[in-house]
């Protein structure tokens, strides 16, 4: 008997397979607790930077599988390219049965539009990036392109590529700030747009916060990491919560005490939203 949670929709982002801080195996436990319709891979699930033959242990290349499995078994896998797995980015916009690999998702929910993207393209300068943000969507593919070509001109340099634990080793003052000004040009860049959220990942940092300016507002949301927090993005019965392996583990999924939202559920919805879903192994839908 498995234990799982029916989810419409898990994000997970920055797990960097192959490398040692990788958490794979309290990932693996995570996926094997869930049955979403949708999951959404962030950005940073293999590390291609950091890639080595040495070390790729058994438990990351279970997650791939647990990941191929899921997808053949009907859950729509959607993979956003990051910048440590950015070699994907020749692949964008390709299918294969249920996995998708793209740079960017527009995901309507409920009538309200959530936009997925990583993040990376924030760190090749902030001050860059808060009036590219000016220009919308347009701001958006001009900021992607510029990193592109930023970390191109590194390379031929032979220096290393820009990375945010840079931004982290530099002090923790320097780093809150960088983390503000992600967030916040992350949201402004959904008001100009007129997305109702906006979900990244690249910082490490599990969030959930509205944004709003003269302009609209939105709810950022960042699904965190699996090396330090072991975090997801949760959607269903029409909200947003940050699931924490280290403190949730199994549980169900809670909805708030919000009595409009509690009032509009169906009897069988709100016993499924408390309860968790046992049911046999299954190998076909």
């Amino acid at each position: 008997m498995n234990i799982k949670r029916k989810l419409e929709i898990s994000v997970i982002s920055d797990v960097h397979l192959g490398t040692y801080g990788c958490h794979a195996k309290h990932l693996l436990t995570y996926l094997n607790s869930i049955e979403p319709k949708k999951l959404i891979l962030n950005g940073d699930i293999i590390d291609i930077w950091q890639f080595s033959k040495r070390y790729f242990p058994k438990s990351h290349l279970k997650v791939i599988k647990k990941i191929m499995t899921m997808a053949s078994n009907g859950v729509e896998v959607i993979y956003i390219t990051g910048n440590h797995d950015e070699m994907l980015r020749k692949f964008s916009n390709t299918t294969i049965g249920n996995i998708s690999i793209v740079d960017k998702a527009v995901l309507e929910l409920h009538g309200k539009k959530a936009w997925f993207f990583h993040g990376d393209v924030f760190d090749m300068s902030i001050q860059h990036a808060k009036w590219l943000a000016k220009l919308g969507s347009y701001g958006y593919n001009a900021l992607t392109l510029i990193n592109r070509l930023f970390n191109w001109y590194l390379e031929k340099r032979g220096k290393e590529r820009y990375s945010i634990s840079k931004k982290v080793k530099n002090g923790v003052k320097s780093a809150l700030k960088y983390i503000n000004d992600f967030e916040k040009i992350a949201a402004e860049l959904a008001i100009e747009n007129g997305y109702d959220h906006v979900i990244c990942g690249h910082i490490h940092q599990p969030k959930m916060k509205v944004f709003e300016n003269k302009y609209g507002k939105t709810t950022y949301l960042n699904s965190g990491d699996w090396v330090e927090n072991f975090t997801a993005l949760e959607y269903q019965f029409k909200r947003w919560k940050i699931y924490n392996f280290s403190k949730d583990k199994l549980a169900p999924f809670i909805i708030d005490d919000d009595q409009d939202n509690i009032e509009n559920l169906e009897a069988k919805d709100l016993i499924a939203a408390i309860t968790i879903i046992d049911q046999p192994d299954k190998k076909h839908r």
